[in-house]
C-alpha cells in the first residue's frame, strides 16, 4: 500500500500523487503495472506496442525463443527512447506466430491463421475497450508479416484506429545491413540474429557450432535458383536448408549483437514515436 509522505494531509496526498505519476512514466512494461496505472496511462493517450514472434527451430546453435526473445527486447528498449517525450507501455509478448514453414525441422509451436487473427483481434479490442488509442504491432518472425498485412488492415477497419505494425528489421534495414560482414540483411538463425542471442544469452548458443552453421539463401519469394523470384511458392525450411539456417551466422559475435540491438531499437523509437504516424487519417 503506498503511504502518503507525512507533511500535512494535502501535501502527503499530493506527493504521492506525484510519485505514482513518475513511477509511471518510468514503468513502460505492461505486466508490472497495476490496472490503476494502465487506465490513467490510456487517458494520456498511451502508445501501446504489442511484440509478436514465434517459437520455433533456429538452426543446430540457437534456443527456438529467438524470434520472441528478440521483438520483446527490442520493443522495450525502442519504448524507453520514446517514454522521454510521451507515454509508451509494452505489452508481454506473443510467443508463437504462424511457422509452419518450420515444422519439418522440428522444436517449432505454430499457430493457424484464424488463431492468430482472433488472439491479436482479442489484444486490440481490450485494449480499445481500456480507452488505447494508439497501438503498434511490433514483428519479430518473417512468417507473420503477410498475415500480418491482412490482420491489421482488418482490425484497422473494425476498430476504426491507426493501428500500426512493423517488422523490425524491415525499418532498421539500413542500420543493420551496415553492421553485417557476410550478409546484407537479417535473414535467419544468421549472422544478425546469432549475434543478438550471443548478446542477450550468450550461455544459450552453442558457439562451438559456428564455424559450420552457413545456410544457402536465394533471394525471391519461391528461393528457387533459376526461377523468376518475383513468383510465390510455399516451401517447408528443410528443403531450402537442411540445418535449419538461412545466413552465415560464423562471423556472429556478441559485440556485433550489442551495437545491432542498440541501433535497431533508435530506429524503432524514431517510427513509433513518430506523432505523424498516428496524426494521418484511416
Amino acid at each position: 500500500m503506498n503511504q502518503p509522505l507525512l507533511d500535512g494531509a494535502g501535501g502527503g496526498r499530493e506527493r504521492t500523487r506525484n510519485e505514482l505519476q513518475g513511477r509511471e512514466a518510468m514503468e513502460i512494461e505492461w505486466s508490472r503495472l497495476k490496472a490503476r496505472e494502465l487506465q490513467d496511462l490510456a487517458r494520456r493517450d498511451a502508445i501501446v506496442v504489442v511484440p509478436i514472434g514465434a517459437t520455433e527451430q533456429h538452426g543446430p546453435h540457437l534456443p527456438v525463443m529467438v524470434d520472441a526473445r528478440l521483438a520483446g527486447e527490442v520493443s522495450l528498449r525502442a519504448a524507453r527512447i520514446v517514454a522521454k517525450q510521451q507515454p509508451i507501455v509494452v505489452l508481454p509478448t506473443i510467443w508463437c506466430g504462424m511457422s509452419e514453414h518450420h515444422m519439418s525441422l522440428g522444436g517449432t509451436i505454430t499457430l493457424d491463421f484464424p488463431t492468430m487473427f482472433a488472439v491479436l483481434r482479442c489484444v486490440v479490442r481490450s485494449l480499445t475497450r481500456h480507452g488505447f488509442k494508439r497501438i503498434y504491432i511490433l514483428n519479430g518472425h518473417g512468417g507473420n508479416t503477410a498475415p500480418l498485412d491482412v490482420i491489421v488492415t482488418e482490425l484497422t477497419v473494425e476498430f476504426k484506429i491507426p493501428l500500426a505494425y512493423s517488422t523490425y528489421w524491415t525499418v532498421a534495414e539500413g542500420a543493420i545491413a551496415k553492421l553485417l560482414e557476410r550478409q546484407k540483411a537479417l535473414l535467419h538463425a544468421c549472422e544478425a540474429e546469432t549475434s543478438m542471442i550471443m548478446a542477450l544469452h550468450p550461455d544459450l548458443v552453442d558457439s562451438e557450432m559456428l564455424s559450420q552453421v552457413q545456410g544457402v539463401y536465394i533471394p525471391g519469394q519461391n528461393s528457387i535458383d533459376g526461377v523468376n523470384p518475383g513468383v510465390y511458392r510455399w516451401r517447408q525450411l528443410s528443403s531450402r536448408s537442411p540445418i535449419g539456417v538461412i545466413g552465415d551466422a560464423s562471423t556472429a559475435s556478441a559485440a556485433k549483437g550489442a551495437k545491432l540491438i542498440e541501433a535497431i531499437a533508435a530506429d524503432l523509437a524514431e517510427a513509433i514515436g513518430n506523432p505523424k504516424l498516428w496524426a494521418a487519417p484511416i
